[in-house]
């Protein structure tokens, strides 16, 4: 059963929505012209430029083979990969295909969700000897989950479903209560990503279903969503593509990763790391890019001293997707209270970039700098792995979630080794 949504915005958040073009939810995805003050019946094609899936033109997604790669084969992947002396990188588990979000139940299950193929799975059983299962199918693109009080929680494009004490029920997933539904079912940046607060509400992001342009009133933004009664909050606009973010544990406030707009040149402008710090903050889509680039076509004007300027620049086309603050006690101290991020990787730079995990050192609010953490899953001109996701598990060891190769590794510190 689906509950009526309500949609809470604050004075900032109405005041920082006047940027968007009056009517242009009205409109739908009509391209509005400022030169001429109209709208376009029909978007050109540097709409669509840019979006990493081909939905958009009525194909579908491109997910790689996940199975069938042969063990010795992995294993001779994972030596090349490099990390920080006293860091091991393994296998924890495979034939995931295009494995995304995980979140981690309460009796040790890892929940995965999925891009372009419909499923989410679960994975139980020891140390290796990990069994995958398929326990939700033919969803539409539910690469979102999130786990919290013995319920599983799902985003599929245009809802997010709750599945209660879904570890006891993994050969037969129950019926599914809808707890918010009020999101638009553009599949080009429509997938998502969720993370609970303190408070149990669920902080996701809504890009725009192109690569530039003025985006519907409904999108680039991101929402705070109480799952119990469908409240929800606009908390920033003026944000293109997030897939991960991560509450502070420090103040409680929300960090998320952004990919910037493509097809402005190889080396700008830079993807971000961003904070929100209160309500109504605007992140600058599309009218400036990485806090100091006017947008060639769309700043029509305004400057980029209006909006929010990124925590960091992360690099051109890293693709910087899942993050997480690090909070556990394995790695070395230098390592807690720190970011990470997992980046995707470019897919239309001359020169690939990302390909890793990287560090973010913080210095209390303030991002210093960002280097390689994990890095080899691209080499010789040759992808092997593009992460997406991190997890902390209890013992203070991270799993990194890799979609090409339908994949999850295993991070720990042991203090000795390379």
């Amino acid at each position: 059963m689906s509950r009526k949504p309500k949609l809470l915005l604050g004075a900032a958040v109405l005041a920082a929505a006047m940027f968007a073009v009056p009517g242009a939810q009205a409109q739908g995805l009509k391209h509005y012209d400022s030169s001429k003050k109209t709208f376009w019946e029909h978007p050109p094609a540097d709409w669509f430029l840019g979006d990493e899936t081909e939905a958009q033109k009525g194909l579908a997604p491109k997910a790689p083979p996940a199975t069938g790669v042969p063990m010795d084969e992995i294993q001779a992947t994972l030596k090349k990969i490099k990390l920080p002396k006293g860091f091991h990188i393994s296998l924890w588990a495979h034939d995931v295909p295009s494995a995304r979000q995980m979140a981690w139940g309460d009796k040790g299950t890892l929940f995965v969700g999925a891009f372009g193929v419909g499923n989410v799975y679960a994975i139980t059983g020891p140390e290796g000897n990990k069994q995958v299962k398929v326990i939700l199918k033919g969803m539409t693109m539910p690469t979102g989950i999130a786990f919290r009080d013995g319920a599983l929680y799902v985003a599929d494009i245009n809802k997010i479903l709750k599945y209660d004490n879904a570890e006891a029920n993994l050969d037969s997933m129950p019926a599914p209560q809808v707890v918010y539904d009020d999101m638009p079912s553009y599949v080009a940046h429509g997938w998502k990503y969720l993370a609970f607060d303190k408070d149990g509400w669920l902080w996701l992001a809504f890009g725009p279903p192109f690569n530039i342009g003025l985006p519907p009133t409904s999108v680039s933004q991101i929402r705070r969503v109480n799952p119990e009664n469908g409240l929800a909050e606009i908390r920033a606009l003026g944000v293109r593509n997030s897939v991960g973010g991560d509450i502070d544990p420090r103040t409680g406030d929300y960090w998320f990763s952004e990919n910037a707009r493509d097809w402005l040149s190889d080396n700008t402008p830079s993807d971000k790391l961003n904070h929100i710090s209160h309500m109504g903050q605007h992140f600058g889509y599309p009218y400036c890019h990485q806090g100091n680039i006017p947008d060639p076509k769309f700043a029509m004007g305004h400057k980029c001293s209006e909006f929010t300027p990124p925590v960091l620049n992360l690099g051109a086309h890293v693709a910087p997707l899942g993050m997480k603050f690090y909070t556990g006690k394995m790695f070395p101290p230098e390592y807690r209270g720190q970011v990470l991020i997992a980046e995707h990787g470019s897919w239309n730079r001359s020169v690939p970039d990302g390909y890793r995990v990287a560090r973010v050192r913080l210095e209390g609010d303030k991002a210093v700098e960002v280097e390689p953490f994990v890095e080899g899953f691209r080499r010789g001109g040759k992808t092997y792995g593009r992460p997406v996701d991190l997890l902390e598990l209890p013992d203070g060891s991270v799993l990194v979630s890799d979609d090409y190769g339908g994949r999850i590794y295993r991070i720990v510190y042991t203090g000795s080794g390379r």
